[in-house]
């Protein structure tokens, strides 16, 4: 059981270790297309001062829920709209937010404190939830919230006191996991612990009435924007609507085991995931065999129900990372307790296995640094000699823990080394990563407000660009044939490469001068959909 003094204590470095990993450059990463639609809906929530009724370059925006956007609208308010340090704020504090959830639901399993540290250590450096704890889309808030709720439920199931002040409180974070997407979390997190709960623990007849309590509430304040929407503005809801539920079964579709890899995006623990999911093996070796054996249901079910879905995208496995972080938490204790003296050596493989990649990566570290940064080097030579240091000496305790048999000294390097990759690499992505033909959509508003005209679009905008350029760009209308233009004598206009033929037959109409060509490709990519030309069209008064 987790107790306060050592509560206190650990809670203080998991939050240092969160705030290593996910402050540390926040704002050197691009703004990838479901961060631009939240980013791009949150500003104009702020700019139109309508906050239910959600839009997208000033376009219907219902097919995610407000709750992540709200917050990143306060944020941006607040801090500024052009600051991605503060644009991705809220999704670092969700994040956070899941991981202390997390240590304090493994501390109602009854482990002890140390495990339960281990439990969010083990989270937080799955790579999958510390890219989404970055990542401000819609995800990392649904199954955070839902983690929350399901500590309140847990709290109905187990105690006897407050119980209908832990019900509501778990069908208010059960509706705040709606109101962020939908009933994504409810299905892959939720019904999972239900199920393996009631196997695993049972469900008392008389907690019956709070669970549906935790339901009713819950569901009520999850529908309420829905019911809004659909009130409101119902065509386009409509619409919406029915696209996304099509999208489904015809986008993104994968096979029934596409999934079944999903130990993988825990990233530096896959190899410890996948030994901690062998039942067989490890249910005589773990210090709470129920707790064990409700999070390996957990898992499973989660991964059978998303399975199920025909579309699959690798971040839709956030929750199933979640369950996951625990089982592998249980073999890192049963390994920090018998590396040294009471494991067999046949046991010790996955061990020496895994440790040895990741001394591996650390000992190149430097080179690797060294070779992608080539003359750049020395504009960033202070990160680079801290970091290669950082490797190279979480390396060599990580070999000295092998070699003393101390697993202890081998998990803390290993989540140290996560930690020097981060401060290494992030704040120098931008260098490795670049596009020599990279131009910005914002030199485009600069052109606007040099000629003193009006940006429109000839089509559909990439989130990204619209993002980038400021504000709304309207697109022209067409009906048919026929193209609606702006009454206005000069105008811009953003136009497609593959549209360049449209732009030719236009010059009867208008003279047309290319001003600028916007590319939004951070790396150099063969496709064009964040390419758009910029012309400065005027009309022929003759």
């Amino acid at each position: 059981m987790v107790t306060n003094s050592a509560s206190f204590r650990y809670l203080g470095f998991l939050f240092f270790i969160c705030t290593v990993l996910l402050f540390t450059g926040l704002d050197k990463i691009e703004v990838n297309i479901m961060e631009a639609r939240n980013f791009v809906s949150a500003r104009e929530m702020v700019q139109n001062q309508e906050y239910l009724l959600t839009t997208l370059n000033n376009l219907p925006r219902y097919e995610k829920p407000p709750l992540p956007t709200w917050l990143t609208a306060i944020s941006g308010a607040t801090l500024g709209f052009d600051s991605l340090f503060a644009m991705r704020l809220p999704v670092v504090l969700i994040t956070i937010l899941l991981v202390f959830t997390f240590y304090f639901f493994s501390g109602k399993l009854e482990l002890d404190s140390r495990h339960a540290l281990q439990n969010g250590l083990i989270l937080i450096t799955s790579f999958y939830v510390f890219f989404s704890g970055r990542d401000n889309q819609w995800d990392m808030y649904t199954n955070s919230f839902m983690m929350v709720g399901i500590l309140f439920l847990w709290k109905v199931f187990q105690e006897n006191s407050n119980q209908w002040k832990n019900t509501l409180l778990s069908g208010l974070f059960l509706g705040f996991s709606i109101l962020s997407k939908g009933p994504v979390a409810f299905y892959a997190l939720f019904l999972p612990f239900l199920t393996s709960y009631g196997i695993v623990y049972r469900i008392p007849r008389q907690k019956w009435i709070y669970l549906a309590g935790m339901l009713v509430s819950g569901l009520i304040i999850g529908a309420s924007w829905y019911i809004y929407v659909r009130l409101k503005d119902p065509v386009a809801f409509q619409n919406i609507t029915s696209r996304e539920t099509a999208n489904w079964s015809v986008y993104e579709v994968k096979p029934f085991y596409y999934y079944w890899s999903f130990f993988l995006q825990s990233g530096l623990w896959a190899i410890f995931s996948l030994v901690a999911l062998i039942y067989p093996y490890l249910k005589t070796r773990v210090n709470n065999l129920k707790a064990y054996r409700f999070a390996f249901f957990w898992t499973l079910l989660a991964l059978v129900l998303l399975s199920a879905i025909p579309e699959k995208k690798v971040r839709y496995l956030v929750p199933v990372l979640i369950p996951l972080a625990l089982i592998t938490g249980f073999y890192i204790e049963y390994l920090i307790r018998n590396f040294k003296d009471s494991m067999m050596k046949w046991e010790r493989i996955p061990v020496y296995f895994s440790s040895g990649l990741i001394v591996l990566i650390g000992f190149a570290f430097p080179f690797v640094l060294i070779f992608m940064l080539m003359e750049k080097l020395y504009t960033h030579l202070f990160v680079g000699i801290f970091s290669s240091i950082l490797m190279v000496g979480c390396a060599i305790f990580i070999v000295k823990g092998l070699l003393h048999k101390d697993f202890s000294t081998i998990f803390y390097s290993m989540i140290a080394l996560f930690a020097a990759v981060v401060i290494g690499l992030t704040p120098l992505y931008k260098e490795v990563v670049n596009n020599p033909n990279y131009a910005s959509a914002s030199y485009a508003l600069r052109l606007e407000k040099e000629y003193q005209i009006k940006t429109y679009s000839l089509s559909a905008v990439a989130p990204e660009i619209v993002w980038d350029f400021g504000k709304p760009i309207p697109i022209l209308e067409q009906t048919g044939d026929q193209r609606s233009f702006p009454e206005e004598k000069q105008f811009g206009l953003m136009v497609d490469m593959k549209d360049s033929s449209i732009v030719k037959g236009l010059s009867t109409q208008f003279k047309i001068r290319k001003l600028y060509r916007i590319n939004q490709h951070y790396k150099k990519s063969m496709k064009d959909r964040l390419v758009k030309d910029y012309y400065l069209f005027t009309k022929n008064l003759d």
